[in-house]
């Protein structure tokens, strides 16, 4: 016995078998049932086992509650088979309820109430019909007790054994009825050993009805037990006693009677203290493990489908109530999982089924809220998370549960799911309750869980797959590949699962698409902080990107158009991937890169110019050349980028390459001097000294006191600062000036060819070099002026300061200053640029104009004019205006009577007499005069007769008396430095 009760957790089909009850024959594997979610009952009862105890409370039920009481049949041994078979009818002739014939079952009221449908016909044929000689169909059960017998696979002889037990128990207790027995207790005394077709069966037998009574009495009694109650001890150390030793069994056995005694005492206990009944099978959760074995007869054994015959077999189950303490809300919850286990052990292929689980379930959900009975709590709480924890562990990732093949079942699984967790929090979480003034919308909640918690499973699936894709033969960016899988994942999602959810979240499409926004994010952010340049393949992604988010945004927006906020919510859930500002932040960094290389190269090159006349035919710097060229290849590089806003940066660009422009011509013409660099100091004022007409003997060497300006450069032409170097420097500004409209041209050609480009933008753009047109100009004109500023008073200072009209000036006149500029003017007539030659010439013409009237102004000491000289003085000034005018082929006349404007006005003064400037000079002074003292008037460099410090400087040049002496006396000028 010991043995059998340490080994009865074996396989049930062999236990069964050797109790006879028959095992299912052998199929392929199918899927397996779900684990009860009813507690463990502490006792090593096989399912077999329960399944024969069930049986047994079934029929002892049935036969209890007929129309008649159950009569005593004697049991004599029959002398024939004959003689068998009348005893047996006999003996089920007293069961109405298992005995009432199997009718159609097409209009089931009970398949109606579950959405079922009926069968198209009966399984098998009617009873008795066969065929001659033909093999028969399996003969259909021609009552409900016998449809139960084959549910519930119990064999004839085992059926036979315990009818005829219950017949014994019956003659012995006339009248008394089922829920008054303690069956295990009553079968052990009917049947003795020899009563089995073996020992070994027998002793099984007993084992089993041992535990039954040990699992309903002593480990889950129907009123709780004290630990001190002498009856429970007792019964303990029998039942440890019979494993270790079989039982002797019988009426009349010792034994049987002590166990009788306990057993009774304990199972008349009741909670109010009548003693109405024996409580032995209706102890918590004994009781659901039996009925739930009962409730295995509603189902087809071979395909899992509810019998159309189900409305007999539940009212047969119903009498068991009353025995193992059932009641309607308990049945409600066990039939509820019966139907939900036998969908999944379907292969979840009979839809029926889940959705006869789902009504069922109503029904559930109704009773949950009328009872806080602690046990029906505790099992419906369990059964509930059972169900919610298969259907979530599927909808958690229903991407990967469903597809076209099985879309089908996915709608009965979420509803089935949802409505356990709404019974869950509503009606059993207590938290919920506590909270219950806050509005919690469970069904919403939980889809909206699925969604991203399966999106995000998708999300992260789809980018093992794109890695994977990835190949020489497909080079597409890894983000590329992920970003149009995601995509084809929510249009996928919007047409295939939405339409679902949406039952239970409006909003369902725009949850998806916002959680594969944010997945699809995140894994931007990290592909765009590794970022450092801008590469075909990068823009690709951000394209992609770009492209994605557009498309998840209107799904967002067409799945909210009516809701309650417009898809605010969901929106703000998405916040902008910015792909283009990061197109266009690494475009700009391109452009930086770009612009700061030139400007090196601008700082490199420049100082390595030799600005050498000989470099090129067009006497112009070779680096402007190579700059230039840079710079077209750089605006070919830039409208070549696979990026989408071309128009939109190209103003950073230009402003860049405009920026390194300007860098060259500043540098181009810095260096150079200036107008002033090369204008003398002059000489301090002084006074002729009247006496000898010659100043100094010829042959004395004249020694100008004035300062002289320190070399700047030679005038070899060897430097930087020659005359023709200087000229090349003309030449590159004009250069550059000149390509500035080509460079402008080539870049609205260039946007008219890119995809972005729109054409009212191209042609309403305005692309100009502002900046290097702007220095270019300027920087012309600077070197124009300070070349002949250089020329003049550096190159030809000898000729100025130490030759012309000094000492006498009959014969220190022009001619060499002329014969000096002639060459001169040749070297940039056939260098400059004839754009700007004659804006070169122009300069030189003015600074020599300046010069020569510098000389008769501030010569110094050395120098003295009479009125007799301005004859001399304005034939040389005549043939300077004819060396600029070259008897029509040099300057424009109106351009030199303008540069020469100022020497001619001051020429009337040198004719003038001493008296007469004299007088000029204090009508001009008058006003500035104090108490009859004239002011020195200072000197403005401005010259014209009708400016006092020209007209006094006239004065300190007149070689005469008068001049001399109103000048001692108004200011006391020296004679000499």
């Amino acid at each position: 016995m010991s043995r059998l009760f340490r080994d009865s957790r074996r396989d049930s089909a062999t236990s069964s078998s050797s109790n006879g009850f028959s095992a299912p024959a052998a199929v392929s594997p199918a899927p397996s049932a779900l684990p009860s979610p009813f507690p463990d009952l502490g006792v090593p009862l096989s399912a077999a086992e329960l399944r024969e105890a069930a049986y047994e409370v079934l029929v002892a039920a049935s036969r209890t509650t007929g129309g008649r009481p159950l009569t005593y049949i004697p049991q004599a041994a029959p002398a024939s088979p004959a003689a068998s078979a009348s005893s047996a009818s006999s003996a089920t002739s007293s069961s109405p309820s298992l005995q009432r014939s199997l009718t159609s079952a097409a209009a089931s009221k009970m398949k109606k109430a579950l959405g079922l449908k009926s069968s198209a016909s009966s399984k098998g044929g009617s009873p008795g019909s066969g065929g001659g000689g033909a093999k028969a169909a399996p003969r259909r059960p021609a009552t409900v007790g016998e449809l139960m017998r084959v549910q519930m696979r119990v064999s004839e002889p085992a059926d036979a054994r315990i009818r005829r037990g219950l017949l014994r128990i019956a003659a012995g207790q006339l009248g008394r009825r089922a829920e008054a027995m303690v069956l295990p207790l009553e079968f052990l005394q009917q049947f003795k050993s020899s009563d089995f077709p073996d020992p070994q069966e027998h002793e099984a037998w007993q084992a089993r009805n041992l535990k039954l009574i040990e699992a309903g009495l002593l480990v889950h009694p129907f009123v709780p037990l004290n630990k001190s109650d002498s009856s429970a001890q007792r019964l303990r150390q029998i039942i440890r006693g019979a494993y270790d030793r079989p039982l002797e069994t019988g009426k009349n056995s010792e034994s049987m009677q002590v166990l009788r005694t306990a057993v009774m005492s304990l199972a008349g206990r009741s909670h109010d203290g009548t003693s109405d009944g024996c409580h032995w099978a209706d102890g918590f959760p004994l009781n659901l493990h039996l009925y739930q074995m009962l409730l295995e007869a509603c189902f087809d054994s071979d395909d899992s489908t509810v019998v159309d015959e189900i409305d007999e077999v539940l009212e047969l189950l119903k009498k068991t109530w009353g025995i193992l303490g059932i009641s309607q809300m308990l049945h409600n919850l066990c039939f509820a999982w019966a139907l939900f286990n036998h969908f999944v052990m379907s292969g979840q292929v009979d839809i029926e089924l889940l959705s006869a689980a789902e009504n069922q379930l109503v029904e559930v959900a109704k009773d949950a809220k009328t009872t806080k009975d602690p046990n029906y709590c505790k099992v419906l709480s369990s059964t509930l998370s059972s169900i919610m924890g298969w259907t979530e562990k599927r909808l958690l990732a229903y991407h990967e549960t469903f597809g076209a093949s099985n879309i089908e079942s996915m709608q009965g699984i979420v509803s089935i799911g949802v409505s356990a967790a709404k019974v869950l929090v509503e009606d059993i979480s207590h938290e919920y309750r506590r909270r219950r003034k806050e509005v919690t919308d469970v069904a919403r909640s939980r889809i909206e869980t699925y969604i991203r918690s399966s999106l995000r499973t998708a999300f992260a699936q789809r980018m093992e797959e794109a890695d994977s894709k990835r190949s020489s033969r497909n080079p597409t960016p890894v983000m590329s590949i992920l970003a149009k899988d995601i995509g084809d994942l929510a249009i996928k999602e919007k047409n295939m699962y939405s339409p679902i959810l949406k039952t239970w979240h409006p909003l369902a499409s725009g949850v998806a698409v916002a959680t594969l926004h944010s997945c699809f994010g995140n894994e931007l952010k990290q592909f765009i902080a590794g970022l450092t340049e801008l590469t075909p393949d990068t823009v690709q992604v951000l394209k992609s990107a770009d492209k994605l988010e557009k498309d998840l945004v209107n799904i967002a927006v067409e799945d909210s158009v009516d809701s309650d906020d417009g898809g605010k919510s969901l929106i703000r859930e998405m916040p902008p991937y910015e792909a283009e500002n990061a197109i266009a932040n690494l475009a700009k960094v391109w452009i930086k890169e770009r612009v700061d290389r030139l400007k090196g190269w601008v700082d490199r090159n420049l100082k390595q110019e030799t600005w050498n006349p000989g470099a090129n035919r067009d006497n112009f710097a070779p680096s402007s050349v190579e700059m230039l060229r840079i710079i077209g290849e750089t605006l070919d590089a830039f409208f070549q980028l696979p990026i989408p806003m071309h128009p939109a940066l190209l103003p950073d660009l230009t402003a860049g390459l405009d920026r390194s422009l300007q860098l060259y011509v500043s540098k181009a013409k810095s260096g150079c001097g200036s107008r002033n660099t090369f204008l003398p100091e002059l000489p301090p004022l002084t006074r002729c000294e009247v006496g000898s007409k010659l100043l100094f003997k010829k042959k004395e060497k004249p020694q100008n006191p004035q300062h002289r300006v320190s070399q700047n450069g030679s005038t070899n032409g060897t430097d930087g600062l020659g005359l023709p170097q200087l000229c090349v420097r003309l030449n590159t500004l004009q250069y550059i000036r000149s390509e500035l409209e080509n460079l402008e041209k080539k870049i609205k050609t260039c946007l008219r060819n890119v995809e972005s480009a729109q054409a009212d933008i191209t042609d309403g753009l305005d692309v100009k070099f502002e900046l290097c047109q702007a220095a270019c100009q300027e920087g012309i004109q600077h070197l124009c002026e300070t070349t002949a500023y250089k020329v003049t008073f550096y190159d030809l200072g000898h000729i100025l300061w130490d030759i012309l009209y000094v000492g006498d000036t009959a014969s220190s006149r022009v001619e060499l200053l002329l014969r000096e500029l002639d060459p001169i003017l040749e070297t940039i007539s056939s260098t400059v640029h004839i754009k700007v030659r004659n804006r070169a010439i122009t300069a030189l013409m003015k600074a020599t104009f300046d010069g020569f009237l510098l000389v008769l102004l501030a010569g110094g000491p050395l120098r003295a004019f009479t009125s007799e000289d301005s004859r001399i003085i304005e034939d040389d000034y005549r043939s300077l205006r004819d060396l600029f005018l070259a008897d029509g082929d040099g300057l424009p006349e109106e351009l030199v009577d303008k540069a020469s404007s100022q020497v001619k006005n001051v020429l009337p003064l040198l004719q003038a007499d001493s008296e007469s400037l004299i007088g000029r000079f204090k009508r001009m002074m008058a006003a500035s005069a104090s108490k009859g003292k004239l002011p020195l008037p200072p000197t403005t460099m401005q010259w014209s007769p009708n400016e006092p410090n020209t007209v006094l400087r006239v004065l300190c040049y007149r070689h005469d008396e008068a001049a001399t002496r109103f000048l001692k006396k108004t200011y006391n000028l020296p004679k000499k430095l």
